[in-house]
């Protein structure tokens, strides 16, 4: 009996080994992000800034933005890169819309069969996709130049068109459309009045998606051209920055054009509601 009473307590007493738990907590588990975002973006555009207002000698001035505004060329250039990219999102958004309203209607198994149909030319090089429409042109009989530039890159941005408005259509309230019908309404005003509001989300992000990078996008451009094609602004910063022998010519130049492309983009993203949290947690507006 003593001898129980005696070592129950020892034994209970003993403590387990602990065993090191190797673990990273949330602030360290930033730390890799915060470098590539570092190295890869607070930098370069930090160096695009430097260069954007300064000269060949590294004095402060304005003169590269004077150079800019004050070149008609430039200034055609990003007008006719404004203008190929509406028509080319206006084109893209007539395709997309109806083929992403069929297909959110459609089975899941059925719409996503088809869905990634559409994505797998995204999975092939841009350049080949471009290379291979050119053929296909050639074989129509299709000439290069304007008019060929549009069909390149409608064709190959027009699944950055269909997957937001896809992806916003199939999560919207279809209770609502019924209702709207319950009340009297027809085919055309339910759309109208219920299914393209909630969808406007979708339209807004597939536009920006097409839009922006359309401005840009000179490789497709070049290949389509031929002797009648036009310039994007991004053909002018691959000018800036790599001349006929491959070495940097006007790297102030090309920077100044880059941070107005940038200055571009945020007051589209800004405008456009790109930067409002409810609008992107809710995917779409009411």
């Amino acid at each position: 009996m003593k001898d129980s009473q005696i070592t129950a307590p020892e034994t209970a007493g003993t403590k387990k080994p602990k065993r090191f738990k190797f673990s990273f907590s949330r602030k360290q588990l930033c730390i890799p992000y915060a470098l590539f975002l570092i190295m890869f973006v607070v930098f370069p555009l930090f160096l695009i800034v430097y260069y954007a207002f300064t000269d060949k000698t590294g004095a402060f001035t304005f003169s590269n933005f004077a150079s800019f505004f004050t070149d008609t060329t430039k200034i055609s250039t990003l007008l006719i890169s404004v203008l190929v990219s509406i028509v080319v999102t206006l084109i893209c958004l007539l395709i997309a819309y109806p083929v992403a309203y069929i297909l959110s209607r459609m089975k899941r198994r059925i719409a996503f069969v088809l869905l990634l149909l559409f994505i797998m030319p995204m999975w092939i090089n841009f350049v080949l996709r471009a290379m291979a429409m050119k053929e296909l042109l050639s074989l129509i009989g299709i000439p290069l130049g304007s008019g060929a530039n549009i069909i390149g890159l409608v064709y190959d941005y027009l699944p950055f068109m269909i997957l937001p408005l896809y992806s916003t259509l199939i999560k919207m309230d279809r209770s609502l459309e019924e209702a709207a019908a319950d009340l009297g309404a027809g085919k055309i005003k339910v759309f109208k009045e219920v299914t393209l509001p909630l969808s406007m989300h979708g339209i807004i992000s597939g536009a920006t998606m097409v839009f922006l990078p359309v401005m840009s996008c000179y490789v497709i451009t070049d290949t389509f051209s031929g002797s009648t094609g036009f310039t994007v602004i991004g053909k002018l910063i691959a000018w800036c920055f790599l001349g006929e022998n491959g070495t940097m010519t006007n790297i102030n130049g090309g920077a100044t054009i880059s941070l107005i492309m940038l200055v571009i983009l945020f007051v589209t993203m800004l405008a456009t509601g790109g930067f409002n949290d409810e609008n992107n947690a809710r995917g779409t507006n009411l």
